[in-house]
């Protein structure tokens, strides 16, 4: 998946995994559920898939991509 910053004209672009926990939020799923989504389908804890989700909405948010509600 690549992501356009049009302010910028940068592209982004996230593997697999962000895709993934993206494309979930984008459906409306909260972190957590992305979290758990995560957890189940990627051989990773599900405490590890949190964090990671954090991580990569602070990244974006950062960035600028997206904002916090």
């Amino acid at each position: 998946m690549v992501l356009l910053d049009e302010r910028r004209g940068r592209y982004w672009q996230l593997n697999g995994t962000g895709a993934l926990v993206l494309r979930a939020l984008l459906d409306g799923a909260t972190p957590e559920e992305a979290a758990a989504l995560l957890a189940r389908t990627h051989p990773v804890s599900r405490d590890r898939a949190a964090a990671d989700v954090a991580a990569l909405l602070e990244h974006l948010t950062r960035a600028g991509l997206v904002t916090a509600p």
